[in-house]
């Protein structure tokens, strides 16, 4: 890894990188109105029967309808604050990661060397969206990329940040039960998207309703300037979401995962046009998709990466999915091998089996009640906040679909642990057109808020992740610590391995090695979710 990072540095420094200019797609095809936004409050925009609303759960629902020219144009044009602002979230986290101005010039040319082809593996109709949307990018990032390029590296961040860094910003979970399994036997799935960019990146999220010209309306869950799904069901009761997987490092960008998603839910209604749209593509990550089906009332996982294509089916109505696979062409590969061997995935797929097992039948409710827990195995305590836990309390969203009855439930702020939001997608898509400019009227069908959100215990995590955010920010940046303000560390999440690891770090910066040794020692003894930070720590001691 070190000797292709050093070969990347030498060819974009010395030699200058070759970038293939990406020119903006066909869209003389297409008839497109340039929107007039009427901004009738401020959590109501609209134009025709396309429209932003703000629920009073906080979620911001858009509905879209037209050619996919016009669907980027009404996107951009009525999101056109939340997309410079999620872009602006993007960028400045970049910066967090690398600082050095002539590191980010580096990044932003191997950016661009490596998406060199990206427009071709990209269809058409999405290509003349993300043009279209692009229109209303934010002018103050073009040092980076022209906007509509810049849109489609933002498609693929997801990919890259896990295939080159390892980075693992997505570490999911998510399951699939019918038959016996669940109430009435009908297909119920439950994801966590644990993906953590920032606490404010996660605070305007958006509901997506589209009416497409070509293939089935659909919902999908993201935020502005997305047009990919990670989360998502169509009107024909399909439904996808993914959940990472361990890569190889690629040489070049294909088909984002977000964007093959969105077409599977554009265009498919059983499994088998799923997997025959996923097997036309080429991507660059290793992503494991799950598939729901309301017409087979079953659901399966579509493994991809860059090498090998596997499909994962069950017989006994209950479909698991962490951040590992399964299917017979990656039994003996050596990264999913080391994948379940080293990290949280095997530990929380054995924890969604054990909370299924305690339930009879599965209910919508009781699938939230899964996405939530935050205990180890056999209840054990593991600490607020560890990636053993379902319950990470990171993630941007969770979701619950009844295929069959084309409901989806969308949690709300904070993490998973605000009230889950009903959507009955017949009602919302049985005309021509949208209904008026109204929130989707709300019915008892909402899933309430976690009890945990209004205990002692949620506060001192809150406490807690301030501490550590700050403190990890002073160990990063090297800056004189004061151990007295962290102290409470410890206290506040009292379970958690990492609080006292981070104050071992503390001690250690400021030469109190007595101090941090102790501190290393009782965080051996939580349950730490990766093998590398428990030797990091074994090191520590040794040293």
């Amino acid at each position: 890894m070190k000797n292709f990072c050093l070969l990347l540095l030498l060819l974009f420094t010395s030699c200058g990188v070759f970038h293939k200019k990406i020119s903006p797609p066909e869209t003389s095809l297409y008839s497109a109105q340039t929107p007039v936004v009427e901004n009738l409050h401020d959590s109501l925009y609209s134009f025709g029967d396309n429209y932003l609303i703000r629920n009073k759960q906080g979620i911001w629902e858009l509905y879209l309808s037209g050619n996919p020219l016009q669907l980027g144009l009404n996107s951009g044009a009525l999101t056109r604050r939340l997309y410079h602002r999620q872009d602006s979230l993007l960028f400045t986290k970049l910066k967090d990661f690398v600082p050095s101005e002539r590191k980010q010039r580096f990044l932003y040319k191997f950016l661009k060397w490596f998406n060199r082809d990206i427009d071709k593996n990209i269809l058409p109709i999405y290509r003349a969206e993300l043009y279209g949307q692009s229109r209303y990018a934010d002018s103050l990032f073009d040092y980076i990329a022209p906007k509509y390029e810049r849109s489609l590296y933002l498609h693929s961040a997801h990919d890259i940040g896990h295939a080159l860094q390892d980075l693992m910003l997505v570490g999911c979970s998510s399951l699939a039960a019918w038959g016996r399994h669940t109430e009435g036997g009908k297909l119920l799935i439950g994801r966590n998207f644990d993906f953590y960019l920032s606490d404010d990146f996660a605070t305007e999220k958006i509901v997506r309703f589209v009416r497409p010209t070509q293939g089935y309306p659909f919902m999908s869950y993201a935020w502005g300037g997305m047009i990919g799904v990670m989360s998502g069901m169509n009107t024909e009761g399909l439904t996808v979401t993914i959940n990472a997987g361990k890569s190889n490092i690629p040489l070049k960008a294909r088909t984002p995962i977000s964007i093959l998603c969105r077409e599977i839910l554009q265009f498919a209604t059983t499994t088998g046009e799923a997997i025959a749209i996923a097997k036309k593509r080429k991507v660059f990550v290793s992503e494991a998709i799950m598939i729901g089906s309301a017409k087979e009332g079953k659901a399966i996982l579509i493994e991809v990466s860059p090498k090998k294509f596997g499909v994962y089916e069950v017989d006994n109505g209950l479909l698991l999915c962490a951040n590992h696979f399964q299917s017979t062409p990656y039994l003996k590969d050596k990264k999913n091998r080391k994948q379940i061997a080293q990290t949280h995935t095997a530990y929380r797929y054995k924890k969604m089996q054990e909370l299924v097992s305690e339930n009879d039948r599965l209910t919508p409710k009781g699938i939230a009640a899964i996405l939530r827990n935050t205990e180890g195995l056999e209840g054990r305590a593991l600490g607020y906040g560890n990636e053993k836990a379902l319950n990470q309390l990171l993630a941007h969203h969770s979701v619950i679909f009844s295929p069959k009855e084309r409901i989806a439930w969308v949690s709300t702020t904070p993490y998973q642990l605000g009230e889950f939001v009903a959507y009955d997608l017949k009602e919302i898509f049985k005309g021509e057109k949208y209904a008026p400019h109204t929130v989707y009227p709300q019915t008892n069908e909402n899933i309430p808020a976690d009890p945990f959100l209004y205990t002692q215990a949620y506060k001192d995590y809150e406490a807690y992740r301030y501490l550590e955010q700050q403190l990890s920010e002073q160990l990063r940046e090297k800056t004189t610590i004061q151990i007295s303000d962290y102290l409470p560390l410890t206290s506040l999440n009292p379970d958690y391995w990492k609080g006292y690891y981070l104050l071992g770090e503390a001690y250690w910066a400021n030469g109190q090695y007595e101090e941090a040794k102790e501190q290393y020692k009782i965080a051996l003894t939580k349950e730490i979710p990766y093998t590398v930070e428990k030797e990091r720590i074994e090191k520590r001691l040794k040293d």
